[in-house]
């Protein structure tokens, strides 16, 4: 199998469980060409060699909620026993202890599949950082226009509709007879 197609059946494997992206026992066997219960067997034999970071069963409440998600998980594997997840290492060290060409030739795979997820989870990351930054220059740069266009629409209310301008008394023109000139005053 040429290593693209070996990564393109492998990357849909991975998935997250507890914020580590882990590959479960029974596709890791499939991968690796033995059954689950031979890969189940190297992990009890070997407890040194898969510690919780590496491998760890997961809860019942964390199985159902990973076949909801994917239901063809759910007509495949058969629930007597509950899965156990594998992170990168613990993968490649079940390719050790399996001591298998074909487990050896995957592991490769495997391990390119998980750079390629954390590739992609980097790429996302900084996509959502550039996102945000836009949206707040977009933001401010809306807030500063609403404000000019305000003092646009208030600049064109005075010139439609200006303001009456106070009453002021204004100085009669002509004769005033001394009468009114000194009631004025």
């Amino acid at each position: 199998m040429h290593h693209e197609n070996r990564l393109a059946a492998v990357v849909p494997l991975i998935r997250i469980v507890k914020g580590l992206r882990v590959i479960l026992d029974s596709d890791l066997a499939r991968l690796y060409g033995v059954t689950t219960s031979r890969l189940n067997q190297q992990f009890r034999r070997n407890p040194r060699k898969f510690p919780p970071d590496f491998a760890f069963v997961l809860t019942p409440q964390q199985t159902r909620r990973m076949l909801s998600q994917n239901v063809t998980a759910s007509r495949k594997r058969n629930i007597k026993k509950p899965p156990v997840a594998c992170t990168e290492y613990g993968a490649v060290m079940a390719a050790n202890v399996l001591s298998s060409e074909r487990a050896s030739q995957m592991s490769v795979a495997v391990v390119r599949a998980f750079i390629q997820m954390r590739k992609i989870a980097v790429s996302r990351d900084a996509l959502a950082k550039k996102l945000a930054q836009l949206q707040r220059a977009v933001s401010t740069r809306l807030d500063r226009h609403d404000q000019e266009i305000e003092t646009l629409f208030s600049a064109l209310g005075a010139i439609i509709d200006p303001e009456p301008e106070p009453e002021q008394a204004t100085k009669r023109i002509g004769f005033i007879p001394a009468d009114e000139a000194a009631s004025s005053r």
